[in-house]
């Protein structure tokens, strides 16, 4: 009894911290700091009870003036407030304004994008444009303005109330450059034209106004809306645009309706402009018509608008599931010719199937001098060399149907939730359509295959920092994030807890703008795991990985100590016991990142069998015993990670016993 006392006051003092001997928490598993959910963005990830979104609907209408190589637009956006702010001021964006004299890109050096060896070229080499306000007001009153790099304040007569709405009217033009930051520009009378009128900047409930200007690498954020669009081109010119075509009477030939038709109501390809057609005007346009001729389309719920025209398109068209698709080329493009229009249709069908219905009556691919870009309901695609270059650039392009144009991320922040999420699709899709070859069989490990070469200590970058200051776009916003979600697919989720998640985000977000964790909250929450850790090491950090076997012992060898990297840290084997039950096999964890582990067991009959190891396993610190039960036979042989599926950067100890 009297010693109780004092064993009370010691385990007292015991239990009051040593504030010098505190330290962070550096467990891998620890929370991730996201920022608190609220009415606008729910816990679980969906958009909460008080989510808005402002709105813009347009009226364009453009000229494209082949003489000077020149655009000419009018144009009224009606921009509505959703928000519970009062807006005293607009913001817009000029992207023409890239290629001003003065502008950011014409003085800095974009961040460098190679794919396959060939750059996607986003600086401005010499051009000089950008884009001439002639008029910009509201009510017959001009509206005062500020204009900074592709960014476009505009000061309003009256704050714009919540609930609000404003009608702008606007007049510019621009010279069209040849190569358009590698998003658009002209080749010879083929003209693909985009970031082509003022378009309203979004406000948001995140960032307020996103007036992050336009350097070429960041791509866009927009508002959805309505749009009307009227686009006067030489009369012997195809015109394929975002919507669907209003006047096709105008401006088709009674025999290119006729086809249309048919393409609408058949399963097979059918050509609304053949070879021996393309490039004569007097077959392909109305009789009669001189001058230029105004095609006139309209879009509905999309955040862009974008065309192309030329005097000589080929033109092919089928149905599927009620959508329009269609592949305009040029009659040198003979592998367009050849599978083009069953390329486009495979692409749409199959992201629709697997992932969500395509959203929109029509899809359109182009093939001109733009090495790949993609805007609502059209794609800019190049001729390629190859069957399987065509299909990437084709698919991929098409695949942004989904990520941005239908699930509207923030591209000039996030990257990997536009290109990246789009990549992993893509890498399905191509390898369905390519089955049972080489290339079909291969080209989902092309973003395993590209870590070695990418992911440089000292020189990867986060997948979270802004594009325009990624030295490696092709790794950080491309292959990184596609490897990301295809491990958590097939090996960490597994993809019947993982497709019901994915497809739900896509579901809860369509025509929204998500940011990061509500993608991250939305996993989670579909798949009922806990992910904090998987998210800190692909998207926060450059984390790397390493597992290893350590050692296997039997019951008559005396184990290595559990607490201490020894001699089998340094690569030494145990010794082989004697057979019996209860092997363990000891392993390790060598680096920042943590996964899920697999095993193969190889016993000394020659039989063998695969475990795999949850990510719990790093629970208590970075080694872990497994215990082998159930067989009575000696283990001769362990690999971890014997489908080389993980971006383990030392294989050299993934198998014990050591190669001699």
């Amino acid at each position: 009894m009297s010693r109780l006392p004092a064993l009370i006051t010691f385990g007292l003092v015991l239990a009051v911290p040593r504030l010098d001997a505190q330290v962070a928490d550096t467990s891998p598993f620890r929370a991730v700091s996201l920022p608190a959910p609220n009415a606008y963005r729910s816990a679980g990830g969906g958009p909460g009870h008080g989510y808005w979104q402002n709105r813009a609907d347009y009226a364009l209408e453009a000229v494209l003036d082949t003489a000077t190589q020149e655009i000419r637009g009018t144009g009224r956006v009606t921009y509505r407030n959703n928000s519970p702010d009062t807006l005293p001021f607009l913001w817009l964006q000029l992207d023409q304004n890239i290629f001003a004299r003065n502008s950011i890109n014409a003085v800095t050096a974009p961040p460098p994008l190679i794919f396959g060896g060939t750059p996607f070229d986003m600086a401005n080499h010499g051009f000089v444009g950008g884009l001439t306000l002639s008029r910009l007001e509201a009510d017959g009153k001009p509206l005062p303005h500020y204009v900074w790099d592709t960014m476009m304040r505009v000061d309003l007569p009256q704050p714009l109330a919540p609930g609000g709405s404003i009608t702008l009217e606007m007049a510019w033009s621009f010279p069209v450059p040849i190569n358009g930051a590698a998003r658009m520009g002209r080749d010879g009378q083929l003209y693909e034209i985009a970031q082509w009128y003022p378009r309203m900047a979004v406000y948001d409930d995140v960032h307020g106004w996103n007036t992050l200007p336009y350097i070429g690498a960041g791509e866009f954020y927009l508002e959805y809306g309505d749009f009307d669009v009227r686009l006067t081109v030489p009369a012997g010119f195809l015109v394929a645009c975002t919507g669907t075509l209003v006047n096709p009477e105008e401006v088709l030939t009674a025999t290119e309706r006729d086809r249309l038709a048919r393409a609408g109501a058949d399963t097979q390809p059918v050509q609304i402009v053949t070879e021996p057609e393309a490039g004569q005007a007097n077959l392909t346009r109305p009789a009669g018509a001189t001058g230029a001729l105004s095609w006139h389309f309209r879009a509905g719920e999309v955040r862009d608008v974008a065309w192309a025209a030329a005097p000589n398109f080929r033109w092919d068209a089928v149905t599927w599931n009620g959508i329009l698709i269609q592949t305009l080329y040029r009659p040198t493009a003979a592998l367009w010719a050849a599978e083009g229009i069953a390329m486009a249709k495979h692409a749409i069908a199959y992201n629709s199937g697997l992932w969500a219905p395509y959203p929109y009556p029509q899809a359109t691919t182009v093939e001109g001098p733009i090495d790949g870009m993609e805007y609502p309901m059209i794609t800019f695609v190049p001729a390629e060399k190859t069957r399987e270059g065509l299909y990437w650039v084709l698919m991929h392009e098409f695949g942004h149907e989904w990520f941005p144009m239908l699930v509207g991320s923030d591209e000039r922040r996030y990257p990997w939730m536009d290109e990246g999420f789009n990549t992993f699709i893509d890498l399905y899709n191509a390898e369905d359509y390519f089955k049972g070859t080489a290339y079909g069989d291969s080209v989902a490990d092309i973003p395993l295959h590209a870590y070695a070469a990418n992911a440089k200590p000292g020189d990867e970058q986060p997948l979270i920092e802004t594009p325009v200051e990624v030295r490696d776009l092709y790794w950080t916003a491309y292959q990184k994030p596609a490897l990301m979600l295809r491990l958590l697919r097939e090996e960490v989720l597994g993809r019947d807890a993982f497709d019901p998640a994915f497809r739900a985000y896509i579901r809860r977000w369509a025509f929204k703008h998500p940011q990061p964790a509500d993608f991250f909250r939305t996993m989670e929450n579909l798949s009922g795991r806990n992910l904090d850790w998987f998210w800190r090491d692909w998207v926060f950090t450059t984390a790397r990985l390493d597992q290893a076997v350590d050692s296997a012992v039997g019951p008559a060898t005396r184990a290595a100590p559990a607490g201490r990297r020894g001699a089998n840290m340094r690569g030494q084997q145990a010794v082989t016991p004697p057979p019996g039950p209860g092997w363990r096999v000891f392993l390790s964890s060598r680096r920042e990142m943590v996964m899920p582990a697999e095993l193969t067991l190889t016993y000394d009959d020659g039989t063998s069998e695969t475990v795999r190891l949850p990510v719990e396993i790093w629970n208590l610190g970075s080694r872990f015993a497994y215990t082998v039960t159930g067989s009575t036979r000696r283990v001769v042989k362990v690999e971890i990670d014997p489908r080389h599926v993980l971006p383990d950067v030392d294989r050299a100890n993934n198998v014990w016993p050591r190669a001699r």
